[in-house]
């Protein structure tokens, strides 16, 4: 079936252990194992990169162009906010993607809240 790029931006390797009053206690390791196991279930392949690197999240981005990744979903992270690279790479490459959060960024600080 479909062949999906995870990609999780900076300071998501620290969950669990970062802000758990805001992330939860989860690992992005536990994240991870449950959306394999969901994909596996459904005859989807997953493949994960984390970077704190705003120049891999875009390599990632273009490698998946290049390769045979059907689709990306993406958290972010505080990129979300600050990042014209990432959105113009997805926009260049044109590959369906979704961009996901751990949290409501509308609930949080002014700066979170744009997207």
């Amino acid at each position: 079936m479909a062949v999906i790029s995870v990609l999780n931006g900076p300071n998501l390797n620290l969950l669990g252990v970062r802000e758990p009053e805001v992330y939860g206690t989860e690992t992005l390791d536990d994240i991870q194992a449950r959306l394999s196991s969901l994909a596996d279930d459904g005859g989807h392949t997953l493949c994960f990169k984390q970077s704190n690197a705003e120049h891999e999240i875009i390599d990632a981005i273009h490698q998946a162009f290049s390769g045979s990744v059907d689709f990306i979903i993406i958290n972010p992270g505080a990129y979300t906010h600050t990042s014209i690279a990432i959105r113009d790479a997805f926009l260049a490459t044109r590959l369906p993607f979704i961009e996901v959060h751990l949290s409501n960024i509308h609930a949080r600080e002014t700066f979170r809240k744009h997207s």
